[in-house]
């Protein structure tokens, strides 16, 4: 009797994980879990099978409620395992011909997705060498670091300006070192930086710091191995909405495009629309981020929303967000993607359907590994040598 209600629940509970695939996470706990079955999920394939099997071996007469539902209960639960890898190959077969036509085409050594891919490790290939440089001079509120990736096999090579994510108020540089060093394997230089953290600073502090160290990177460019006219930013989640934010809102000229992951794009759209008790607390982060609520924060909504700053001739821009994400709502990336096909600029969104926030914590997970093509490719594109029209 032990034997027949552990295996009917471990299939039970199984399920309900593999559940996530389709249903945003209800908790933190629950977008944990997410992350795991949506990224990972791929090494749990064989554990419904086994339950199927130990059901079918041994069940005996009377057996049969247990049996049946132990195999119904462990299919739906492989199915839903399976899903992730499903729908990202469907998206892989169609994203290199929309990365040629929104960006141009490129050459890339590897697949958009690969199953085989699922089972390897595929970030962090070699050795790379990193340093890390004070980008900001000694002032009230400290210093401010960079960790410096030099690309490898190129010089002067382009660079990526990574900034973190974690609501304004925490996370720091180091947050996926790992891809930053496939970056700097791949030829791009990579500067993952700190910046100052609410509630302490204010917004437009982020903005100002991300100039900083644009300005450090490219007076030491000749050093660093820098390209000083061929820099693109990167954020994800809160480091999104900053990326998009200074890429939109009067660039320099040296900036070649923005790419954001799971970013906030319209700060208003995102008041207006969250809930009291929603998982991050979203109203205490917007107010001690931009220092209060719109009707007496208004500029500083305004300037951070880059949603209000698209028009013709914003910049070459790559989207990816989850349908599933719990944390920003998957309607902040769509609008903007929408917002940018009207005025004709150029952006591809990577749309996952399976996906929560945090998607690509796995770099060989179905999202990872379609993020990681996507990036290359936006990368190459960009920072080639420019057309004759500009572009």
């Amino acid at each position: 009797m032990l034997f027949r209600v552990t295996t009917f629940f471990l299939a039970l509970a199984l399920a309900a994980a593999a559940s996530l695939t389709c249903f945003k996470a209800p908790s933190l706990f629950a977008w944990k879990v997410a992350i795991f079955v949506d990224e990972f999920g791929h090494w749990l394939w064989p554990v419904p099978l086994v339950l199927i099997a130990l059901a079918s071996l041994y069940s005996g007469k009377g057996d049969a409620l247990w049996r049946y539902g132990t195999w119904v209960i462990s299919l739906a639960a492989l199915g839903l395992l399976v899903k992730p890898t499903l729908q990202a190959a469907q998206l892989a077969r169609s994203l290199p011909e929309e990365l040629a036509r929104e960006f141009g085409a490129v050459k890339l050594d590897r697949q958009a997705f690969s199953v085989a891919a699922l089972f390897k490790k595929t970030a962090d290939s070699g050795p790379v060498r990193c340093e890390t440089r004070v980008f900001t001079p000694k002032s009230e509120y400290g210093e401010l670091s960079l960790d410096f990736y030099y690309a490898v096999g190129r010089t002067p090579a382009p660079c990526v300006l990574v900034i973190h994510g974690g609501g304004w108020d925490s996370g720091d540089r180091r947050q996926f070192e790992s891809f930053n060093r496939y970056l700097a394997q791949r030829g791009f230089a990579v500067a993952a930086i700190d910046y100052r953290l609410a509630p302490r600073f204010l917004w437009p502090a982020q903005r100002d710091d991300t100039h900083a160290a644009l300005a450090y990177l490219r007076a030491h460019s000749a050093e660093l191995g820098v390209d000083p006219n061929r820099f693109v930013l990167f954020g994800r989640s809160a480091g999104g909405q900053i990326a998009e934010a200074v890429g939109y809102d009067d660039p320099p000229d040296y900036i070649r495009g923005v790419m954001a992951w799971y970013a906030p794009a319209d700060l208003y759209f995102a008041w207006k629309y969250t809930a009291e008790n929603d998982l991050l607390n979203s109203f205490l982060l917007m107010r001690q981020y931009l220092g209060g609520p719109p009707e007496t924060a208004g500029k500083a909504f305004e300037s951070a929303s880059s949603y209000l700053h698209v028009r013709a001739g914003t910049l070459p821009t790559l989207l990816a967000h989850g349908q599933l994400d719990a944390l920003v709502w998957h309607r902040q990336s769509e609008r903007l993607n929408a917002r940018l096909k009207e005025v004709k600029s150029p952006v591809v969104f990577l749309d996952l359907p399976w996906a929560t926030h945090g998607f690509d914590y796995n770099p060989s997970g179905p999202a990872g590994q379609l993020g990681s093509f996507a990036i290359e490719w936006f990368l190459r594109a960009v920072t080639q040598d420019r057309h004759a029209d500009g572009r």
